[in-house]
């Protein structure tokens, strides 16, 4: 009797049964949380999504979890000292870290870097390109479900780390380069095992072609997922693999060259799809450009002696002034700006990290997608936390 009554239009719980049930029939806004503690951030990066059922109509990026303060810490090391710290910022691209930093102090300088230094940091540079893509299809292939790249990505990623490993005796935090040069010169056996790596990996990277790019769930989860046009991402300050994604050629090897990428035959990698396929695209392009720069080098280096350090003052002490110096990072745009009172130490230093600024574009690519497309879409962008929270 009394569900009867309760259902029942003439009474006050009647009336209030069908309110509920009507509320509850409405699609409301509502606000989630995805991290900061969540895999597929890829490091403690928070972000709140505004919600109509499973759409997402809008998103804060919430960062700053890290508490690093690298840019001021500067302001206490002199310059050498504050290189080990550039290994720190995009933890595996070291070797790129380091080559935007001591570029910036030889521009302030005016030290000429010999010849041998110029195309060892290109190769070691273009190594850590592939290495960091390499461990970025294996991450984002593992988000979307793809096990099996994860463990073949990590092999062939395992053969660049032992030669970092004979090249400074380190694998991660390198610290190879030097204000003026590189640390030392290449070890015996370098350029061989150097080589037999360029030798087999457009081979492996194939094999990754092969098991992804016409893979049915892959193409769902990525293709026309996270679209910005050109024009967008221009606006937004994306760079790297993220901007050509979208048919824009520019690159920093090319555009304002440096070191000896001007001597050295390759292409920018460009597709125009504008989604997560065609950044996935161009980041495969990528490490077979950068396999030819790293044997063009190997055949350079084998015929070419010299030092791989120029005559640097003990004491570094640039004159007073500024300035900025900027390497294309496996991740986009890397630039140091550095303002000298003519001391030891930095007066200011400020660092443009890529994966800070390419993270602006998150809620431009989200919005209008689904929660589960979030994940290819951090990881498509390819962000490091350790250069966001800087």
């Amino acid at each position: 009797m009394m569900e009867k009554g309760l259902m029942d239009k003439g009474s006050v719980e009647g009336q209030v049964t069908e309110d509920l049930m009507r509320d509850t029939l409405k699609t409301r806004e509502m606000w989630l949380n995805m991290g900061p503690q969540h895999p597929s951030t890829h490091g403690v990066l928070r972000l709140i999504l505004a919600l109509e059922g499973e759409r997402i109509v809008d998103t804060e990026i919430v960062i700053g979890y890290l508490h690093r303060g690298m840019e001021k810490l500067a302001e206490a090391k002199t310059y050498p000292q504050f290189l080990p710290y550039t290994d720190r910022l995009d933890y595996i691209s070291s070797h790129a870290m380091n080559f935007g930093y001591v570029l910036a102090v030889e521009k302030l300088m005016g030290i000429e870097v010999p010849e041998r230094a110029q195309y060892i940091r290109v190769m070691m540079a273009e190594l850590t390109r592939i290495s960091s893509h390499l461990i970025w299809l294996a991450t984002h292939a593992l988000d979307i479900g793809a096990m099996t790249v994860f463990l073949y990505c990590f092999r062939e990623r395992e053969m660049i780390l032992d030669l970092f490993e004979m090249a400074c005796g380190a694998r991660l935090t390198t610290s190879y380069f030097r204000i003026g040069g590189v640390a030392h010169d290449l070890p015996d056996g370098f350029i061989e095992q150097a080589r037999e790596f360029c030798k087999i990996f457009p081979k492996k990277a194939q094999d990754y072609d092969d098991l992804i790019l016409k893979n049915r769930i892959w193409l769902s989860r990525t293709v026309n997922v996270a679209k910005i046009s050109g024009e967008e991402g221009l606006n937004l300050g994306l760079t790297g693999p993220n901007i050509r994604g979208s048919g824009v050629y520019w690159d920093i090897r090319k555009d304002e060259p440096y070191s000896n990428y001007d001597k050295l035959d390759w292409e920018i990698a460009v597709e125009h799809g504008c989604d997560v396929y065609a950044r996935y695209l161009v980041r495969l392009k990528e490490m077979r450009e950068s396999c030819k720069i790293v044997s063009q080098c190997l055949d350079i280096l084998e015929k070419l002696d010299g030092p791989v350090m120029a005559k640097v003052p003990k004491v570094i002490k640039p004159p007073e002034g500024e300035v900025y110096a900027s390497v294309e990072a496996p991740k986009g745009e890397l630039g140091f700006y550095i303002v000298s009172d003519g001391s030891p130490k930095p007066y200011r230093l400020k660092i443009r990290a890529p994966s800070f600024a390419n993270l602006i574009s998150v809620p431009t690519m989200v919005r209008g997608h689904m929660v589960a497309d979030v994940i290819a879409v951090i990881g498509s962008i390819d962000v490091v936390l350790g250069e966001v929270d800087r």
